[in-house]
Formats: structure tokens, C-alpha cells, sequence
């Protein structure tokens, strides 16, 4: 890629705020011409913060219930992603601001960075994509990475959406299920116990979906010693299910979108937004993912 090249270009119309590979982008871009590298990074801070704007203004309007379902929700989301992208860069606008703040906190002026400064500055570019993110989505990751990547080998589903799919799961380890002595049932997938299940388990109310409407019902789940096994289980659970077969197959392609429908039509979930939601997931994790490599 070119230092001709407009930084925008290279990464994409959506930049940090849509797609995680541009972390990668930028790390490159970063090393090359990191004050274009800074500018870039305000112009994706702004977005983000654009994106939250147009969000709340979304939920604070009166929703008629008419039409509504996942999908326009979706269409929804799309459209609050390019007013933002429209709404950042204005001249005067927010992203100037943080452009200024970031090149006196890194060291750039007019020129190019001091050698001596070029290699911790660009550096630290990338990792200002995690600083927006809790310390306990940072710290789920890599709590269970190496769990992922031992079900990832015997699977061949890529660990990041098996962690997102724990986190969703799990509400990022915040929501685990617990055993009726109040310690953790380390279910982090929430998978059933079923009448084939010989182990422990966990008794607790759910919410379950009902021709599209949320019920609370009681139901069992499995019970495990650690999150290991969890893991373990999980993947025994999905490659050695035939009901599973295509989901695999979607994972294997890298599609987090694919993968997340695969499972809600194999009937892992009976939420109607669960794929939705389970794709957005697994994009935080590899965007988080790769900010941290």
C-alpha cells in the first residue's frame, strides 16, 4: 500500500468502528507515517462516538411496534453507521480535537515522529482501540484464549467466535449459571442437560421464546468442574453432532455471520435475534483480539 494512498481509503469506508481488520491496517500504516496514522485514529474515535449518538437517539424515540423485528432493527443499526461515518471529519468537529490531543500525547508535530520516539508511539496507536473497552470483555479473552485454542484444534472453529459465543452466553463471565449452593456451574455456553447427560447439573430458571415471545421457564444445564471442560464439552458437543454439521462448515470459512446463523437454525437458542447478536459479539472479540496482539 502506497503512503499515496488516502489512509481512509486503505481501511475501508468503516475503518476501527465497523471492521477489525483495519487494526491490523493501521498497525502497518502506523509504522510507515504515523501522524496520518493519528488522524485516521480521531477520525474512528469520532465515528464510534457518532454511532452511540444516533443510537440513543434511536432508543429514546417512541417505537410503534409496527414492522418491527430483527431485521429492520439491523437496517436500523446500518443506517446510524453511515450518518456517523457522514457526520465525522467536519472541520471544527470532534475528531480535530482528538487528532490534537493524540499527536501531543504521542509526540507528533508538523513532521514525522523523533526515531526515537517512532517505535513506542506506533506502538500505542493500535492499543487506543481497546481503551474504550471494560477491563473485564479484555480480561474474558484472554482468561479463556488457551481453552479456545485446544477446541479450535479438534474442531477447526476459530477460538474467537467460541469465546464470543461464551461471552454472549455468559454475559462475558458476569451471568454464568450457578448450582443451588451458589457456586459457579462453569456452563459459559449454556448448553442443556438433556436425557443423555450422565453428570452434574444446574436447576435454574431461563428465559425461553415461545411463537417469538419471551417466557421464563425451569430448566436444567449442564454442570461443569472448570471452564476447561466447558470448552471441552462444547466442542465434543458441536463437531460430533450431525445436527451441527453446517455450522461447522460455516466456521471453517471464517464467516462470524454464518457461523451465528448456522447455529440459531440448528436451534442452539431459541431467541429470534440470536444469530444478530452472537455476529456482533464475535466481532468485539476480534476486533479487541487483534488491538491486543
Amino acid at each position: 500500500m502506497a503512503l499515496s494512498t488516502p489512509l481512509s481509503t486503505a481501511l475501508g469506508t468503516g475503518g476501527l468502528s465497523s471492521d477489525s481488520r483495519s487494526i491490523d491496517q493501521l498497525k502497518s500504516v502506523a509504522n510507515r507515517d504515523p501522524k496520518a496514522a493519528v488522524k485516521e485514529t480521531a477520525k474512528q474515535f469520532e465515528a464510534l462516538f457518532m454511532q452511540e449518538v444516533m443510537k440513543s437517539m434511536r432508543q429514546a424515540t417512541m417505537s410503534s411496534g409496527m414492522m418491527e423485528n430483527s431485521a429492520t432493527q439491523m437496517g436500523g443499526e446500518m443506517l446510524d453507521q453511515q450518518y456517523a461515518s457522514k457526520m465525522t471529519g467536519l472541520p471544527g468537529g470532534l475528531s480535530q480535537a482528538i487528532e490534537r490531543h493524540l499527536q501531543r500525547q504521542l509526540g507528533v508535530k508538523d513532521g514525522e515522529l523523533p526515531s526515537a520516539k517512532s517505535a513506542t508511539a506506533t506502538q500505542q496507536i493500535p492499543q487506543l482501540a481497546t481503551r474504550n473497552v471494560q477491563p473485564h470483555v479484555q480480561s474474558f479473552i484472554l482468561k479463556h484464549d488457551s481453552a479456545a485454542k485446544a477446541a479450535e484444534a479438534s474442531t477447526g472453529i476459530p477460538a474467537s467466535f467460541m469465546i464470543a459465543q461464551a461471552a454472549h452466553e455468559s454475559g462475558w463471565g458476569k451471568r454464568e449459571i450457578m448450582n443451588k449452593d451458589g457456586t459457579s456451574s462453569n456452563n459459559i455456553f449454556g448448553i442443556k442437560a438433556g436425557a443423555n447427560w450422565t453428570g452434574k447439573v444446574a436447576e435454574v430458571q431461563t428465559t425461553e421464546y415461545v411463537d417469538g415471545k419471551a417466557v421464563k421457564v425451569t430448566a436444567k444445564f449442564r454442570a461443569y468442574a472448570n471452564h476447561e471442560e466447558a470448552f471441552k464439552d462444547y466442542a465434543k458437543l458441536i463437531s460430533g453432532n450431525d445436527r451441527y454439521r453446517d455450522v461447522v462448515a460455516k466456521a471453517n470459512t471464517g464467516s462470524a455471520e454464518g457461523f451465528a446463523k448456522g447455529l440459531q437454525k440448528a436451534g442452539y437458542a431459541t431467541d429470534p435475534d440470536y444469530a444478530t447478536k452472537l455476529a456482533r459479539t464475535i466481532n468485539t472479540t476480534m476486533r479487541v483480539q487483534r488491538a491486543m496482539a
